[in-house]
């Protein structure tokens, strides 16, 4: 899994002590608790929970220790060399089961979490989930008098849409209260009151749904005895199986268990993963119904004959799927796999090589990522392959593959723990990365200096020391202020820098006219605040940038990263624990798909189509002719789509999987548009998405649960998931729909094995990828799950921290380019006085078509708002919950507005999830012309009073909420 950076440092002396006469092995600083679990002896527990601080406060695992007075909690008291316990000697074990039978009777007569022996004979003694167990394993039952002294039973709290509150079987171990407030850090659950009117609260004892509770179930997950449960899990715990994955959702890559009774997802549990811990976020936790949805492609569809393909009908169709019979009829696999490659292959065979694209996916698995590029460049005869990294973080890598030669972070999230100084900019961790944002909450806690830099203050802000809430597009101006501070005031490490860089005399030169004082007009922060911060981050022992798509998605996306790049250089901040450069991901395979190749001018791990070696290796490799010249981008291929019929680069058919460009493309009315030109198109999903309602065909395919395969996160980690429920009706792998579009184009494939050859597909891409990954073999992830790479053998333990000695490059320096301010591509004017900002929210993600039809996360936040701050709405007079519209040059949506102040004066934000209030409606798709990633983040747009939302239907999930 996850490879110490020494050996030495990561083991732990051993001492000796004696446990009930035998003596026992234990780790210096170990508890008894634990050396006795290793050695075989159990001790009741209660408050004690791996993950969690010790408490010591329920008195169940009280041990005997030889010329101590008192009783000891094993849970918290360390293993000395020589000391003597008793686990099981009279005193103890009398104390152990008086502490279980108190507890017990107090419980309620009817439990919320009964375990395997309830299940057969559910005794209400036996439904109080681990203090059940433990009673029933030391015998324990609770004499009539006790019982006749319980407490007043509190009332059931079921406010909250995924977890119910029933404090009558609260023990008050406080595990939930450590978890709230020292693992996820969000400092919800307290404890009110004392002696006997000591109660859990929610902030100020509010109901569980108006509290600030952002739903991360970690106390559901801390519960002992069921008094927080999950509402689609209460009752027997007994399930027909429990199947270890990966949290389908963001790129931090969370391992979790799938429970699952009669083929459906019942719960599920966070997995002690080398990049979560046993943690989840709303998502991972709650958002997992999507695969069991009414409305999922249960069979392959053919357009009726002379219905159109106008993209207006977008803004008119009911979500319910079953309403495609208007539009489309189903059809056999064979007709719907004849019809996709008869027509793909008759345009490419009529046109050329470059009339067909593919958008693949970063929501799939590494094995199809890699087959799907490869069925587009052995199959198509092009690289006119892209897929949504595009959209995400083209730019980043872009900058990180000429500046240090890998696209991959250097440094993973949780080594944030090693950090004096974490600097994020352009990112919201807690909505968009939540679980990579309690390590950094931690590292604060710890005394790790946060610094925010971004245009909106978000959650994290609350646990920054410093905030720099710059002007929007003026990122660049900056960073080289920090940069110009590190090297005017003597910071820079000019020993790394000689050994290590190149081209620096030309940054230093380039950043002496961006003083923090010429740059505080421009970007709006204090020239003493900017000057801190560099100080600050320049002798921390250890300083690391994360960044989201704040920073990316610009027309100087690659100049921002550029800077990013030359701060950590100047102060020799990288190739060390606590420092470096993360790119946080935004889809569970972002980082997987790229580096499978599912980008149009790279092959697999990042060569170069134009590199006559890499291109000659591949050729061999897969035994056919391929294109030497880069295909189009994402962006690129909808201009292409909608080229003149003389253009001999005109795309005309298009395959698409797992993507949906009408709802994620920039200037949506245009990309629907050309999407709806398109001689021919076919959308393989698991839902009828905006794109598909524009399909030719659609192929309906599997869900995560449904598969095995491998994804990669952001950590760098290659993980597996395994298929844990079947899919629904015809719905068929993407794996094999791949391989049988890939047959009706006439290629000869054959992968052998179970699920579809996902092995065989996986062996292939290990050795595409051999600089990589060739060390992480299909058996190896089968045992571990998780494998960090570069991995290059079978006994290498994966490089969590990479340039340690050198960087990628041909030289084996950082290549510093300098970078000067480049305005946007529109600017704010008297006619569109706003700035537009989108990006994500904390329940959704991505367009919406999975987690707005996952119940809880639909019934947390089902409407579509925008927010804005409290003067900008005083000065137009809105009150939160009023009607805008919003508009800019290239269309409109009318829209409910929130409060949120931490969005500046002059800007609006919209979340991009709702097809109802689709924000990419407005958005420009001006491109960096080195990332060629859209201007996502930036453009004017005017904000008028009123307006009428479209009608929301809704996913079939929850009732949809009234428009105002």
């Amino acid at each position: 899994m996850n490879a110490p950076a020494k050996h030495v440092e990561f083991t732990p002396q051993v001492i000796t002590f004696h446990l009930d006469g035998k003596p026992v092995e234990a780790f210096e600083g170990e508890s008894i608790l634990k050396a006795a679990e290793r050695s075989g002896v159990c001790i009741p527990h209660l408050c004690y929970k791996d993950g969690l601080r010790a408490d010591g406060n329920c008195r169940a695992c009280v041990v005997e220790i030889k010329g101590e007075r008192t009783l000891a909690p094993s849970c918290c008291r360390s293993a000395t060399a020589g000391m003597e316990v008793q686990a099981k000697s009279e005193r103890a074990v009398k104390s152990q089961k008086m502490v279980l039978e108190m507890l017990l009777s107090d419980m309620p007569d009817e439990g919320y979490k009964w375990n395997d022996s309830a299940a057969a004979t559910p005794d209400a003694s036996q439904q109080h989930g681990e203090l059940s167990a433990w009673a029933a394993r030391m015998d324990v039952s609770v004499r009539p008098e006790l019982k006749a002294l319980r407490r007043e039973q509190p009332k059931a709290d079921v406010s909250h849409p995924a977890m119910a509150v029933n404090l009558d079987a609260c023990i008050q171990c406080n595990r939930c209260v450590r978890a709230c407030r020292e693992e996820q850090v969000n400092d919800v659950i307290g404890y009110a009151n004392r002696g006997a009117h000591a109660e859990i609260v929610f902030d100020l004892n509010d109901p569980m749904a108006d509290s600030t509770c952002v739903a991360c179930g970690e106390c559901v997950q801390a519960c002992p005895t069921g008094a927080l449960m999950p509402k689609s899990h209460i009752g027997t715990q007994v399930v027909d199986k429990k199947v270890d994955s990966v949290c389908p959702f963001c790129g931090v890559g969370c391992l979790l268990t799938y429970n699952v009774k009669d083929d459906v997802i019942v719960s599920v549990e966070g997995r002690d993963g080398p990049a979560n811990h046993n943690r989840l976020c709303v998502k991972g936790r709650f958002g997992f119904d999507y695969a069991h949805s009414p409305q999922r492609l249960t069979v392959p569809l053919i357009r009726r004959p002379g219905v159109s393909k106008d993209p207006e009908m977008l803004n008119k169709l009911n979500r319910d799927s079953s309403d495609w019979s208007e539009v489309f009829r189903e059809a056999t696999w064979e007709e719907a796999l004849a019809l996709s490659t008869g027509k793909l292959r008759g345009l490419r065979d009529t046109y050329g090589n470059k009339a067909l694209a593919g958008f693949g996916s970063a929501k799939g698995s590494n094995e199809e990522a890699y087959l799907f590029q490869k069925l587009v460049r052995t199959g198509f005869g092009s690289n006119n392959v892209d897929h949504c990294t595009r959209l995400c973080h083209a730019s980043s890598v872009a900058a990180l593959l000429e500046g240090v030669g890998s696209g991959a972070v250097s440094n993973q999230v949780n080594d944030v723990e090693h950090s004096d100084l974490i600097f994020v900019i352009g990112s919201n961790p807690t909505a968009n990365h939540p679980v990579a944002a309690t390590w950094m909450k931690n590292a604060s806690k710890k005394g790790a200096k946060i610094v925010l830099a971004d245009p909106r203050i978000t959650d994290i802000g609350k646990h920054a020391w410093r905030t720099l809430q710059f002007k929007p597009d003026t990122d660049v101006a900056m960073l080289n202020a920090l940069i110009h501070v590190v090297i005017e005031e003597g910071l820079a490490d000019q020993d790394f820098i000689a050994k290590r860089a190149s081209n620096f005399e030309a940054l230093r030169e380039n950043v002496k006219g961006y003083s923090p004082e010429a740059m505080e007009p421009i970007c709006g922060i204090p020239a003493q605040t900017l000057r801190e911060v560099a100080r600050e981050f320049a002798k921390a022992k250890g300083a690391m940038i994360l960044w989201g798509m704040g920073v990316s998605q610009h027309v100087h996306g690659t100049d921002n990263a550029r800077c990013l790049i030359a701060l950590v250089t100047v102060t020799g901040q990288i190739g060390k624990p606590g420092s470096g450069l993360h790119p946080l991901r935004g889809q569970n395979n972002v980082q997987g798909a790229s580096d499978a190749g599912l980008i149009p001018m790279m092959f697999p791990n990042y060569q170069r189509v134009t590199n006559k070696a890499a291109h000659a290796w591949f050729e061999d490799f897969w035994n056919t002719k391929l294109d030497d010249q880069p295909g189009y981008t994402v962006v690129e291929i909808m201009h292409k789509a909608l080229a003149d019929d003389s253009d001999p680069h005109k795309v005309r058919g298009m395959y698409i999987m797992g993507e949906n460009p009408a709802m994620s493309d920039p200037d949506l009315n245009h990309a629907r548009h050309a999407l709806a030109s398109l001689e021919h198109m076919v959308v393989q999903d698991i839902f009828m998405t905006e794109t598909a309602w524009l399909a030719d065909v659609v192929l309906p395919a599997t869900a995560w649960p449904e598969k095995d395969g491998t994804v990669s996160n952001t950590d760098r980690m290659v993980q597996l998931g395994k298929k844990a429920v079947s899919p629904p009706g015809q719905a068929k792998p993407d794996l094999w729909i791949i391989q049988e579009i890939a047959r009706g184009m006439g290629l000869n494939w054959n992968y052998a094995g179970e699920s579809d050859g996902v092995a065989a597909v996986y062996e292939e891409m290990r050795q595409a990828m051999h600089a990589a990954i060739s060390g992480i073999t299909w058996e190896r992830l089968q045992r571990e799950s998780s494998v960090t790479y570069p991995c290059l053998t079978a006994e290498d333990p994966g490089a969590p921290t990479v340039f340690i000695e050198k960087f990628a490059t041909d030289d084996g320096r950082v290549h510093l380019v300098p970078a000067d301010i480049i305005p946007a591509n529109e600017r704010p004017d008297a006619e569109y006085p706003f700035v537009l900002i989108t990006g994500r929210q904390l329940e959704h993600w991505h367009t919406g078509s999975m987690t707005r039809r996952a119940t809880v996360l639909d019934a947390i936040e089902p409407m579509a708002t925008a927010s804005m701050c409290g003067d900008d709405m005083q000065a137009m007079s809105l009150q939160a919950g009023d009607v805008i519209t919003i508009a800019s040059r290239r269309g409109n949506v009318a829209i409910h507005v929130r409060r949120d102040d931490g969005t500046p004066r002059g800007a609006v934000f919209v979340p991009f999830a709702y097809y109802e209030a689709a924000a990419n409606l407005m958005t420009n798709a001006a491109l960096d012309p080195f990332g060629k990633i859209p201007e996502f983040k930036y453009c004017a747009v005017a904000i008028r009073r009123g307006g009428k939302p479209a009608a929301v239907s809704g996913y079939g999930t929850n009732p949809a909420p009234a428009a105002a």
